[in-house]
């Protein structure tokens, strides 16, 4: 009786165990999927099945950056760089826009789904309900970039190989195809004594305008390939292009590649990611914007970014053209700009031996104009304000916004200016007591560490470097002290971070709003370099940190660099990942990152 036993109690006993172990199983991936900062890894999402591509292997050592500096760091004795996540990593596949990826902008399901596309909304982001995983492949015989400033004026066709402003605009000298290359002329629609007759004509018309002095940022709108901005880079002015992604193929892509700033956005139905008060002028040559639509709200919206005191120059048809299309949204423009209290400070019907022409508006720097009993019955209202919000995903308003006030009250004037503007203490810190104290130990902090560190200690080929992000970029002070360095930055402040946008622009820097649980808005290959400074601890609270270093890697360049600052506990979390993408990393004291993207993309 008791041997008939042994079989069941055996049975009984492994059944058991399977419970048991099918229970404590159960409980640890459900923990490591919703506590990303204590198993960023784990996260079960569709393109990778858990069982097979999520398990912790040690790969070969990568070729060290060493070759690029004598002083390369070693590695800290308590992380092995070497150990890499084992991913089964996957092209995307996406037809025709495939290498040239944007997923908040190609999201064509969303797209199709618009019930109107009458305000350019096809154009705005609709990004995916999960962040996409796959990689971006290189176009064919993708060559390292032309550096700067020999890019200014010619890039490799093979990597934006893309003929069609060629056709397109061949009467108005934007792009030229010239053998292996793209050369770009200094022409445009509305300049075509070229781009330095236009900008000197410019300042010419209105002497305040005093390039790279009193002027020094600037927003172009519907930038074509972006010759304006790029040429203005002489005068000590810094612009943010930006243009939609549209059947003006790769303009933008064109702008970034030739190693000018530029952003893909379109004033559609939402609020531009910048601040209020930000740019001293704003710029449109024939942009196709319809400043008068929507009861003026693309104007008005220009009218909340726009410095007060600062200029809107106008350069399109309705100017200098006498047709009743023309003269109709000429007088729309005459009755808006009065009612926002805009004053023409210069109207030129020829630049030029051209036949077109130009105005510029100037926006009132006193609040007189948002006097709320001025009798005006067409005047739009003021903007409530009481619950300010960082302009993300938010609609246009119908409203003038207020002047913008300092932590007293008072209205903030225009900067010093440039470059005294830089270092200046910025009217827009907050009313801190200790406020001043801290801006100038982070002004003080960057230009050391940038010196004694990220020059003369890191593996960084800075020759290479042309176009730079700073993904978490606080007061801007990274950028301050990269500032008589050939390169440009652009400073990203995350949406849940602390605003500290308008003191970068007030600083006579550019930078943008962003949500890094997104995609943001470049195309593939856009930066040579990407700096973060303690970014991960609280985004990987509500994304994952895989999904942040896909989109590191689609917008970085072959041979571009990830130069990150943050707590050990991060690198072990994201090094892991990068190694799985074929990355080279190196680490200095711990605590700085260094990583550098190869050619490598998954095998059919």
């Amino acid at each position: 009786m008791g041997d008939r036993n042994y079989p069941f109690l055996f049975l009984l006993s492994l059944l058991l165990f399977a419970l048991a172990f099918l229970s404590f199983a159960f409980a640890f991936f459900s923990s490591s999927s919703s506590s990303s900062s204590s198993y960023p890894f784990l996260f079960a999402f569709t393109p990778f099945p858990i069982s097979s591509d999520f398990h912790v292997s040690v790969s070969p050592p990568f070729s060290p950056l060493s070759h690029f500096n004598n002083k390369a760091p070693a590695p800290a004795d308590d992380v092995d760089l070497n150990v890499s996540l084992n991913i089964r990593w996957q092209t995307c596949r996406l037809g025709s826009v495939t290498v040239d990826y944007i997923p908040c902008l190609d999201n064509f399901h969303a797209i199709k789904r618009l019930r109107s596309k009458k305000q350019m909304e096809n154009r705005e982001r609709h990004c995916p309900r999960r962040p996409p995983t796959c990689l971006v492949p290189l176009p064919l015989d993708y060559k390292v970039p032309v550096q700067w400033p020999k890019s200014r004026d010619m890039i490799w066709y093979s990597n934006v190989p893309h003929p069609k402003l060629v056709e397109y605009k061949k009467d108005q000298n934007w792009v030229r195809k010239s053998g292996d290359y793209f050369v770009f002329p200094g022409g445009g629609t509305q300049f075509k004594d070229g781009v330095n007759f236009y900008i000197d004509f410019i300042q010419k018309t209105f002497p305040a305008i005093k390039w790279g002095e009193h002027i020094r940022v600037v927003l172009d709108v519907g930038c074509g390939v972006d010759s304006f901005g790029g040429y203005l880079l002489d005068k000590d002015v810094i612009t943010m292009s930006f243009a939609p992604k549209d059947e003006h193929e790769a303009q933008i892509q064109f702008a970034l590649e030739r190693g000018i700033p530029a952003t893909l956005s379109v004033i559609g139905t939402r609020k531009l990611t910048f601040p209020a008060g930000a740019y001293d002028l704003i710029h449109c040559a024939r942009c196709r914007v319809h400043w008068e639509a929507d009861g003026g709200r693309p104007l008005l919206e220009l009218n909340r970014i726009l410095r007060p005191g600062g200029f809107f120059i106008w350069s399109a048809t309705p100017v200098y053209k006498r047709d009743e299309r023309d003269r109709k949204v000429w007088k729309s423009m005459e009755a808006l700009t009065e009612s926002m209290c805009w004053k023409v400070v210069a109207l030129e019907k020829r630049v030029g031996s051209t036949r077109v022409g130009l105005v510029i508006y100037q926006k009132p720097s006193s609040s007189s104009c948002s006097d709320p009993h001025r009798s005006n019955a067409k005047r739009p209202p003021l903007c409530d304000e009481k619950n300010k919000k960082v302009p993300w995903n938010e609609r246009l308003s119908y409203c003038i916004s207020k002047l913008p006030v300092d932590s007293q009250g008072n209205l903030i004037s225009w900067p010093a200016p440039w470059p005294q503007r830089l270092t200046s203490k910025p009217q827009s810190l907050p009313s801190q007591p200790d406020a001043e104290n801290i801006f100038k130990e982070d002004t003080k902090h960057w230009a050391s560490l940038i010196s004694d560190v990220y020059f003369d200690a890191l593996a960084i080929r800075w020759a290479s470097v042309r176009n730079v992000m700073d993904m978490n970029a606080g007061y801007g002070g990274f950028a301050a002290a990269l500032n008589e360095f050939p390169l440009w930055v652009m400073n990203v402040v995350p949406i849940d971070a602390q605003d500290t946008l308008s003191i970068i622009f007030e600083r006579g820097l550019i930078g943008i709003y962003h949500d890094w649980c997104e995609a943001f808005n470049t195309y593939p290959r856009t930066y040579d370099l990407l700096h973060s400074s303690f970014l991960f601890k609280n985004r990987i609270l509500r994304c994952n940190i895989i999904d942040i270093a896909v989109e590191m890697d689609r917008m970085l360049r072959p041979g571009g660099y990830l130069l990150l600052q943050d707590s050990m506990e991060t690198i072990k979390k994201l090094n892991p990942v990068l190694r799985s993408l074929h990355w080279s990393t190196s680490l200095y004291q711990g605590q700085f990152l260094v990583g550098k993207k190869g050619s490598w993309r998954p095998s059919e």
